[in-house]
């Protein structure tokens, strides 16, 4: 018995399959996916992208995780080439005015707690970073990359060998 999952595509989506990578195209760009061939075979019929697992018995397991893994990560794709995956983050300083700028793929913080050189961030894949005042608005089409950027941001403002209840300078997840 093979089991089959299903993945629509919606219109608007463009799928494409070359060996062990899905490209899915939308109005506001594009992602690539790659997927482990000796856990499922993927294949496009119609609208559908039809995901079953391989006749390995020592894998069922493993292939089960990574087609559940692998169909979120389709989804998430799908909706980020339609709608922009966005977060807000936001820097605050209380001893220290910090400056921030964008300087090709990275994001440069000047004057975090005094320092004379600045730490610098990268920003992942192609995601897109504005500054406005001290709020950050990250995004773009891929969540995986938007979210790794949002934490490299918070990872490198880090205060680290202070007491974190009196240094609460960073930038921070904005809730709004």
């Amino acid at each position: 018995m093979v089991i089959m999952y299903t993945i629509d595509i919606p219109e608007g989506i463009k799928v494409e399959e070359s060996g062990n990578t899905l490209k899915i195209t939308g109005k506001l760009g594009s992602n690539e996916r790659q997927f482990n061939e000796s856990l499922m075979n993927v294949k496009l019929e119609k609208n559908q992208i039809v995901i079953e697992k391989t006749n390995f018995k020592k894998l069922d397991k493993k292939a089960s995780i990574a087609i559940k893994t692998f169909m979120s990560e389709i989804r998430n794709d799908i909706k980020g080439v339609n709608e922009y995956y966005e977060t807000k983050m936001e820097a605050v300083f209380a001893h220290f005015p910090m400056t921030l700028e964008i300087s090709g793929k990275k994001l440069i913080i000047k004057n975090m707690l005094g320092e004379r050189t600045a730490r610098e961030s990268r920003i992942i894949g192609d995601s897109k970073v504005e500054i406005k005042d001290k709020t950050l608005k990250i995004y773009g089409t891929k969540l995986d990359d938007v979210m790794q950027t949002a934490a490299n941001f918070r990872t490198t403002t880090k205060v680290k060998n202070k007491d974190e209840r009196v240094f609460q300078d960073g930038i921070y997840f904005s809730i709004e």
